[in-house]
C-alpha cells in the first residue's frame, strides 16, 4: 500500500477515554482527514488489545484508512491489519518484513541518522521522528530538533513522518525539514472537538508540504 498522500497520520490513545469514547474521536477523524491511524496501546491483555483493535479495524476499512499497530506483530496479524509500527526496542525490521511479507506496510522509529538509514536498510516503508516538541503523552520521548529531521528525510529514500507535541498551530516549524506528513497523538485524541481539529491539521500540514 502506498503512502504517498497521506500527510495527517493519528497514533491513538486510551488515556481517560471511555471505550465509547476512544472510538468515536477515531471515527471523526478518519471522517474528517486522517490518512493513516496508528493503535498504540500499552496497557491491557493481549485478548483486551486484540478487542479493541478488531473494532478499531472496522473504522478504518469502512474509511479505507490504513490501520498499523504499534509494536504487536502478533495483534497486526489477528486482525489482518495493514501493517506494523516498531521501536527501537521491538522486533527487528527485517525480521517482521519476513513474517509479514513484502506487501504489508512496517514504519519505524529513528531519532538518528544512523537508526534511519539502518531502519530503510532493513526494509521499513516509513519512518517516524521525534519527539519535535514536548509531549502530553505518557510515552517517554528524547526531543529530535528539526534539524536532525531535515537531515534524516533527505537521507533516506521513504516518506518521514515528524512526531511529538505537534499541533495547527506550530507544524509550519517542521516546514524546513520537507517532511512527508506529521503524526498527531493528544492534538486529535484529547481535542474536544475532533472534527474541526483534524480539519485543521490536515490544513496547516498540507501547506506545510506544499510550502516547504
Amino acid at each position: 500500500m502506498r503512502l504517498n498522500n497521506r500527510p495527517l497520520y493519528l497514533i491513538t490513545d486510551h488515556t481517560n477515554l471511555t471505550n465509547q469514547e476512544f472510538l468515536q474521536k477515531i471515527e471523526l477523524a478518519c471522517r474528517s482527514g486522517v490518512g493513516m491511524v496508528q493503535l498504540r496501546q500499552k496497557s491491557g491483555t493481549s485478548l483486551e488489545i486484540y478487542q479493541i483493535a478488531l473494532q478499531v479495524k472496522q473504522i478504518t476499512d469502512r474509511y479505507k484508512v490504513p490501520l498499523i499497530v504499534d509494536d504487536r506483530l502478533d495483534i497486526a496479524q489477528a486482525v489482518a491489519a495493514d501493517g506494523v509500527h516498531l521501536g527501537q526496542s521491538d522486533l527487528p525490521v527485517d525480521v517482521a518484513r519476513k513474517i509479514l511479507g513484502p506487501n504489508k506496510i512496517i514504519g519505524a522509529t529513528a531519532k538518528t541518522l544512523k537508526q534511519a538509514k539502518l531502519a530503510e536498510e532493513l526494509g521499513a516503508d516509513y519512518l517516524g521522528v521525534g519527539a519535535i516538541f514536548p509531549t502530553t503523552t505518557h510515552v517517554k520521548t528524547v526531543h529530535t530538533s528539526v534539524e536532525t529531521l531535515g537531515k534524516i528525510k533527505r537521507l533516506v529514500q521513504i516518506p518521514v513522518y515528524a512526531i511529538g507535541g505537534l499541533t495547527a498551530d506550530n507544524v509550519s516549524a517542521v516546514a524546513p525539514a520537507h517532511v512527508n506528513g506529521i503524526a498527531v497523538v493528544s492534538a486529535i485524541m484529547h481535542a474536544d472537538d475532533p472534527v474541526e481539529t483534524t480539519k485543521k491539521l490536515r490544513d496547516a500540514v498540507e501547506q506545510v508540504i506544499i510550502n516547504s
